[in-house]
């Protein structure tokens, strides 16, 4: 027999960060989403419920859309003592209740990493839509060849000005489930080991965003105008990036795209990416 769990599930204040710290680093079964911001960077947007039991966080889940009405799972944590399927579902419906009642998303997706995750969100009638590929460049030791210059395109870095523009080429050339608010394109940008943008006529056309932990080097973002495609702007800077990183003496780069993304999977191999064999499937919750 199952006894229900007693806790009080309430949204998620400023307050409640070190304890739900806590919960994630010392007593946490815990779920995070890949993207540019911690779990505790999500306080203060809804929905983020936490569960508490006699006065200490026992579970948190946390799912605000950024920057539509699509969100992602941003993390899920709950204490390893308690059973976390019944913390997760007492979590779940709370944020159900309240998309019904605000309207703030139209779905839901997640990337499990780990199976007991994954069997929470299958047993929550979430459904695999798509599936992520990761796919990595082994640098030679000899220089790579250079493109020509593309007539009338610059490459050059990044910088904060061009942010705007940036989430403009972003919005165009992902679907909504992919895109990035401006926020979280600064808080990429301010991570970054090195970004770039792509301008034709002044006008930015397209982007990268690769992000360094130690020795690895991820190609996080790449995206050109749907417009420009078809110029090999996306190949210019995919080179100049392979380029700058060999003579940094690093010696492999890794990127990710969707399976069924065949451009982007044929840039990348034409350029000598080889895929890994890792893939991750994508589960897509509709309210």
């Amino acid at each position: 027999m199952i006894t229900q769990l007693n806790l009080a599930i309430r949204p998620a204040l400023p307050g409640d960060q070190q304890r739900i710290a806590n919960l994630i680093h010392f007593e946490g079964h815990t779920h995070r989403n890949l993207d540019w911001r911690s779990p505790l960077d999500w306080l203060g947007f809804q929905p983020f419920f936490i569960a508490e039991q006699e006065g200490q966080v026992v579970g948190a889940l946390a799912c605000p859309p950024d920057p539509d009405d699509i969100a992602w799972v941003r993390f899920f944590s709950s204490a390893n003592y308690l059973p976390m399927e019944q913390v997760w579902q007492m979590l779940f419906d709370a944020v159900l209740q309240q998309v019904a009642e605000t309207h703030c998303l139209s779905r839901l997706a997640s990337l499990p990493l780990n199976r007991w995750y994954e069997e929470l969100l299958i047993k929550s009638n979430f459904k695999i839509t798509q599936s992520v590929v990761m796919l990595r460049y082994d640098l030679p030791l000899t220089p790579l060849e250079s493109l020509p210059p593309l007539a009338g395109v610059c490459l050059r870095g990044m910088n904060l000005d061009d942010l705007a523009a940036v989430e403009a080429v972003d919005k165009a050339a992902f679907s909504p489930i992919w895109r990035n608010s401006l926020g979280s394109l600064e808080i990429a940008f301010r991570q970054a080991d090195m970004a770039t943008v792509a301008e034709l006529d002044g006008e930015i056309i397209g982007y990268q965003i690769t992000t360094k932990i130690e020795s690895r080097v991820h190609l996080a973002r790449l995206a050109v105008h749907p417009r420009q495609q078809g110029r090999h702007i996306g190949k210019s800077m995919l080179t100049d990036l392979l380029s700058q990183y060999q003579r940094r003496g690093f010696r492999r780069l890794t990127v990710n795209t969707q399976k069924d993304n065949l451009h982007s999977l044929q840039l990348y191999q034409k350029a000598g990416f080889t895929l890994t064999g890792e893939e991750y499937p994508i589960y897509e919750f509709i309210p």
